[in-house]
């Protein structure tokens, strides 16, 4: 049953993306931008982490993880340093996935030419 539930969960919110970008006039960055604030604001809210726990990796595949991710270090970070721990905290937490995201991004782009 869990794989119903993060299927139907991922393929929600990747789908509630894509409407927005083809019935809006917004872009996928735009689109992207507002996945990570809906994250990290359901994470304010303490909805995010019942998701997760309902859904699994249905949650922690989309971008709204980012966000998640970036509020939960950011507020540890802040419990345990102040306003400097803050700052360190935004993104111990998220790290790993932006540093492995631009080491694939650049794996790809050597290995593949973009045509005109």
């Amino acid at each position: 049953m869990n794989y119903v539930f993060s299927f139907l969960v991922c393929g929600c919110l990747c789908a509630i993306g894509q409407i927005i970008v083809e019935e809006t006039k917004l872009n996928y960055g735009e689109v992207n931008t507002i996945f990570v604030a809906i994250g990290a604001f359901m994470s304010f809210l303490g909805i995010y982490d019942k998701i997760i726990m309902l859904s699994g990796c249905g949650a922690s595949i989309p971008i709204t993880n980012f966000g998640h991710l970036v509020y939960k270090g950011a507020y540890e970070g802040y419990i345990n340093g102040g306003f400097s721990g803050l700052l360190k905290g935004a993104f111990s937490l998220a790290g790993p996935g932006i540093v492995f995201t631009i080491f694939i991004s650049f794996v790809i782009s050597v290995l593949f030419r973009p045509r005109d």
